[in-house]
């Protein structure tokens, strides 16, 4: 497939450069050739201050006599110990040598972004109960992030506020009012949230054509970003970075440093108003273009775009599902599942949450996400129900597996990391407009638990 050139640079006068900077995970500046080492990280300055008899060597070791190579070794020893007991106490009777095998080689094909387990067998045709209804926000909820810690979430809403929540205590934590109520933040309907994968930093995007970067902790805001010429239609943080993706309704994608709260480049390319951002793992984006009927792949290293043409329904939602598939939904109510080496869907799903009794119109496709690092994926629509589906790389399909039911417009959704919880932002009316309004229903976010499953 041919690229094409995309960017346009501009220059900065502060010499912002995306690839030298915003990385906030150490121990990536790694040769080539050369496998990542966990063990090199963390060192406290206890563990440094240790004896030398405690670290087992002989009375007169000096540290500066340890070379760079017993360094290593004896950081690996110590990771393996490590590890080893943790296995031991989760798994007590088995193998543990195989556990830790295994966790192992996980945690290398993770550092890879090629990471893959079988996970949606486990969620086959079982209910989730509903552990919480958080209540708080006045219109539709439009997008929700959660920690990596599982401890927290964030929402925002049509009515231009952005709350956070506490999973464990099942409460609100704080509330920051938009429009008219909180001038100083400057923003509108809340339209996209993301949050870097350390939690440090909250980003938000609204009607209002800024991008708001807060501190999760204290929800103070910390820098206001300015720049596109529409609503920011959505945001993503590069993965194990600050480096921050918005995509507009004015067609284009803005990079963002937020080391050093500066803007980086524009990418061009979508006809239409762009709906949908994912990313899979380092500096590619993913995104959808709604009635440009495209999808499209941003290598942003190598300057380039690949361009999946789809067959003239708008594409208005996007997830990246492993590091060589991702999966697409629309207006059309069809689902479509790509491969990143093939021009075209590899199948599709036709009206994958049915069709409205009164209409006979296919459900709108609003929502889509995804496990990561699994076949597990989730929909959502209008008809009543989060539908769950199993990615199945032999045929290249996508299998229903179970359906969990809500009432009303299911706007966002994301599951945590350890995949106990799926949280659903709900709402009455649809995040992108207000052609339907479902009156029965409640805008709230509901917590859905996995957490007994057999």
């Amino acid at each position: 497939m041919p690229q094409s050139k995309f960017f346009i640079r501009k220059s900065d006068s502060k010499g912002t450069k995306r690839k030298k900077t915003g990385k906030n995970i150490p121990n990536k500046s790694k040769k080539k050739n050369e496998k990542p080492n966990p063990m090199q990280e963390n060192i406290s300055s206890d563990e440094e201050s240790i004896s030398g008899n405690e670290k087992g060597y002989p009375e007169d070791f000096s540290s500066d006599e340890e070379t760079e190579q017993e360094k290593k070794l004896r950081l690996t020893k110590k990771y393996l110990a490590q590890i080893e007991r943790e296995e031991q106490d989760k798994n007590v009777g088995d193998d543990t040598k195989a556990a830790v095998a295994q966790r192992l080689k996980d945690e290398v094909l993770e550092d890879a972004g090629r990471l893959q387990k079988k996970k949606a067998h486990e969620y086959e045709n079982i209910v989730p109960e509903v552990a919480h209804v958080f209540k708080g926000h006045n219109l539709s909820v439009t997008c929700v992030v959660v920690s990596s810690t599982e401890k927290f979430f964030f929402s925002g809403s049509k009515d231009c506020s952005i709350i956070k929540w506490s999973i464990e205590e099942k409460k609100k934590l704080k509330i920051v009012q938009g429009g008219k109520k909180q001038s100083s933040s400057g923003h509108g309907q809340i339209l996209a949230l993301a949050l870097s994968s350390d939690d440090k930093f909250l980003a938000s995007g609204c009607s209002n054509k800024i991008i708001n970067i807060w501190n999760p902790d204290t929800m103070e805001l910390l820098k206001t970003f300015r720049g596109h010429k529409d609503a920011i239609s959505g945001l993503v943080f590069e993965k194990n970075s600050h480096q921050l993706i918005s995509a507009s309704n004015d067609r284009s994608l803005k990079l963002w440093n937020l080391d050093e709260m500066g803007y980086v480049e524009t990418l061009f390319g979508h006809q239409d108003a762009i709906t949908g951002v994912d990313c899979f793992l380092g500096e590619i984006a993913l995104t959808s273009g709604g009635r440009d009927n495209t999808v499209r792949i941003w290598k942003i290293v190598e300057e380039s775009q690949l361009v999946f043409q789809g067959y003239g329904a708008s594409i208005d939602c996007v997830c990246v599902s492993s590091y060589q598939s991702f999966v697409s939904g629309g207006d059309d109510g069809t689902l479509l599942f790509w491969g990143t080496q093939k021009k075209k869907p590899m199948s599709k799903v036709l009206q994958a949450h049915g069709s409205d009794p009164e209409s006979e119109e296919p459900n709108w496709i609003i929502t889509l996400c995804s496990l990561q690092n699994t076949d597990l994926l989730a929909s959502g629509s209008k008809d009543g129900f989060i539908r769950l589906w199993r990615r199945d790389d032999d045929s290249h399909t996508l299998v229903p597996i179970s359906r969990i039911p809500v009432s009303g417009f299911v706007n966002t959704m994301q599951f945590t990391p350890s995949g106990s919880y799926l949280i659903a932002g709900v709402g009455q009316e649809h995040k992108l407009g207000r052609w339907w309004k479902i009156k029965e229903s409640k805008n709230s976010i509901v917590l859905f638990s996995w957490k007994n499953k057999s």
